[in-house]
This record gives C-alpha cells, structure tokens and sequence, in this order.
C-alpha cells in the first residue's frame, strides 16, 4: 500500500472520530435548547449537562488533527479550499467561538440565560451544516480557477440539490447519532424519565436519516456521475451499513442493550463514511487534486504517519481514561458527584 493511501485513512479516521464525538456533542446541546423550549428540561437538562461537562472541550482535538493533517499531506489543498473556504470556514470558526463561549457562560455563569441556550443549541446544527460544505465543494462543480486565481461559485452552489441534500443529511444525521448515544447514556444512568423521552428522538429520527442519505445517493448520481458509479464497486460496504442501522434500530425499539445498539450506530456510519471515501479516490478535490499527484514528498508523508498514528495512539488511550473517570462512572453518570 502506498504512503499516500496510508495518510488519507489515517486523516479520514480523524475525520470519522470527529463526525461521531462532535455529532454526540453538536446534538445534544441542540437537545439541551429543545428541551427548555418545550418545559422539558427538568427531565433530561441534568443528564445532557453531566455528559457535555467533561467532553465539549476536547471534541475538536479530532478536527484538528485532520485539518492540519489535510494541508501536511496534500500542500495543494490549502491553495484551493483555503481560498473557496474562506466564506463558508470563517462562518464555521465563528459558529465555533460562539458555541464554545456561549456553553461557558451558560454553565459556569451566576445566571442562566436564554439567549445563551439558544445559541448553543443554534449552533449545534449550524456548525455541521457549514462544515459539510467542504465535503460538496469536493465533488467538483463549484470551484473555478482562471488566471491563477481560485473563486468559489456561490449561486451553483446554494443552487445544487447536491449541497442541500448534504447539508440535510448532516443535520439528522447528527440528530439521530446523538440521541442514540444519550439514549445509552440515560440507560446506563438508570434515569428512567430522560431514557423514555432521548429514546423517542432515536427512533424519530432514524427514518430522516436513512431518506437523506438516500438523497443524497441520488443527487450525486446527477452531480458527479464517477463517483457515483465507483461506490456500486462498494455496495458491501453501504450494505454492512444498512444492516447495522437495522440492528440499532432493532434494539433501541425492543429496549434493549443500548450500549450495542450505538456501537451498531457507529459502525453503520463507519462504514458509509469510508465506503463514501474510498469511492471518492483518487480525488481530494475533483478535479484539482488528487492523492497522487498532489501528495508531499515521501520522506515527509511517512514522517507525518508515523506522527498521526503515534497521535491516535495517544488521544483513543485519553478519551478513554476522560469516559472511565467521567462518562462511565457509576457515581457520576448517575449524578452523584
């Protein structure tokens, strides 16, 4: 296998990372709002609050990984999305700043506040919708080059069936990973209440989730036509993610071993996500740069490997001390300390 096989999956296992822990995260924050809006917070506030408190700062330690991983491998990607990007990633960052502010006043202020709640849940959908775009802007279409210089093109853009159904999917998609995981979380809680209710956003969501990225299939059929051919080379993959969708829902309707039911959940976007990807090669950005072509020096691309991986090695072996001493605590996921 080639180096540059190597570091785009080490990257796209960065990126997944952040797809699962930030969706658990951007979701619940958007669940935390609903529930003050609809007098229901009393409920499920207590238990969204005990899992956000130790994890919301270290959800982005995956994105950025990714992100300087992307422009270390593939120099040329700075060039062109950092130029497209400009609109769309400053909003994001933004959204970010918000977002992160917004929690640390509504949790460690003198006074809760309304506004501040709002925000955060706001964002909690905003940010992956903004984020997605990256993912359109790969497919080709909407970037142009002329004269040396790169320049989005923003009415094709918000025009695309392509761009909204993906920004659609990465709404519910969050929603529906998120209520699964707290889902598991109220379970483990032995909170009967906020169980009965984050079970009922799971099973909700499920079906906008699966009609969006059935959607999305069909729009890149009409958008990028070798894309779309190249994942039916893959349909085992997109099948092993089918089956695992079935599976979670399966257990979360019977009520039963939660905790399998969001590892199906995260096994069914695990393979969607990279059977999406590998069907993409040997494209980052179509047409302009591809894993090839564009890839660093040798020497370098192995020293940055070495360097992600021994990366991963350290950051999976920490989430997983933060869920023992925090998440997974007996006391403490039950609101004891």
């Amino acid at each position: 296998m080639n180096y540059e096989i190597i570091g785009i999956s080490v990257l796209w296992l960065f990126l997944y990372g952040y797809l699962i822990v930030a969706s658990v995260d951007f979701g619940a924050g958007f669940y935390a709002y609903y529930a003050k809006v609809t007098k229901k917070d009393h409920i499920m506030n207590q238990l969204i609050s005990r899992y956000l408190s130790p994890v919301w700062e270290v959800t982005n330690v995956f994105f950025v990984f990714f992100f300087v991983g992307i422009v270390g491998f593939f120099p040329d990607s700075a060039y062109y999305y950092g130029t497209a990007l400009l609109v769309p990633g400053s909003i994001a960052i933004i959204l970010l700043a918000i977002r992160g502010s917004f929690y640390a006043f509504e949790n460690y202020g003198s006074k809760q506040s309304n506004l501040y709640m709002f925000l955060y849940g706001a964002t909690g959908l905003l940010i992956p919708a903004s984020l997605s775009v990256a993912l359109t802007l790969s497919e080709g279409g909407f970037i142009t080059e002329e004269n040396g210089k790169v320049a989005l093109d923003y009415f094709a853009l918000f025009t695309s069936p392509y761009s909204w159904s993906v920004v659609f999917l990465a709404i519910v998609s969050v929603l529906f990973i998120s209520a699964a995981f707290l889902t598991f979380y109220a379970a483990r809680a032995n909170d009967v209440a906020a169980l009965k209710l984050v079970r009922k956003y799971a099973l909700f969501w499920a079906t906008p989730t699966i009609i969006a990225a059935l959607t999305t299939f069909i729009a890149l059929g009409q958008h990028n036509e070798r894309h779309y051919q190249n994942m039916f080379d893959y349909w085992w993959m997109f099948g092993l993610s089918v089956g695992f969708f079935m599976i979670a829902m399966w257990l979360i309707y019977e009520g039963k071993r939660y905790g399998l039911a969001f590892i199906s959940v995260m096994l069914q976007f695990f393979f969607a996500f990279f059977g999406y990807g590998v069907s993409h090669l040997p494209y980052i950005l179509d047409p302009y740069i591809t894993v090839y072509e564009n890839a660093t020096h040798e020497s370098t691309g192995i020293a940055l490997i070495i360097v992600f991986i021994a990366g991963l090695f350290l950051l999976i072996p920490s989430l997983i001390l933060l869920m023992r001493l925090f998440l997974f605590d007996a006391d403490y996921v039950k609101g004891k300390k």
